[in-house]
């Protein structure tokens, strides 16, 4: 089946730095899968090159930051005093907070603690960063009148209510 507007696409992938470092990739048995047509359910630059292609098809792109994690932004990156986190706090715990500005909930990491103070950043580990995208379809299926209604892939490897 070709892949198209509505259907279910399972990928098997591997993300690479600018360096050809692997950041990411999927196992054997637990590949990526999303909702195909403008759901958000995977980068739009990579939703492109899949669109047309079968089961077996393998694509590569490159995507810049601003088709990836976005730019790195440095307003992201705060400084709080030690006494606002609980006592466990350590470098490489996340959270969650409101954005003054937007009302959205950001996820900080922290980075760096000293001095009874604490960084966290506010960026996307891979923000700034060019990344290659390689991905062989392992599976297309059309999506459920569900799946359609709800914007999203359930069952196995999906969402589940």
């Amino acid at each position: 089946m070709e892949i198209i507007k509505d259907t279910v696409v399972s990928l098997q992938y591997e993300m690479f730095d600018a360096a050809g470092e692997l950041l990411d990739k999927t196992q054997a048995d637990e590949p990526m899968v999303y909702l195909h047509g403008g759901y958000d359910g995977i980068f739009p630059i990579v939703e492109e090159a899949l669109q047309g292609k079968n089961t077996g098809d393998v694509i590569e792109v490159t995507m810049e930051p601003d088709d990836a994690f976005g730019e790195y932004d440095a307003e992201l990156v705060r400084m709080e005093p030690l006494d606002v986190f609980p006592a466990e706090v350590e470098v490489g715990m996340m959270f969650e907070a409101d954005d003054p500005d937007s009302g959205d909930v950001m996820l900080f990491t922290v980075t760096e603690i000293a001095d009874g103070k604490v960084v966290v950043d506010g960026n996307h580990p891979l923000a700034g960063k060019r990344i290659r995208f390689k991905a062989t379809v392992a599976e297309v299926r059309k999506a459920s009148p569900e799946e359609l209604e709800h914007g999203h892939v359930h069952g196995e490897h999906g969402h589940h209510h």
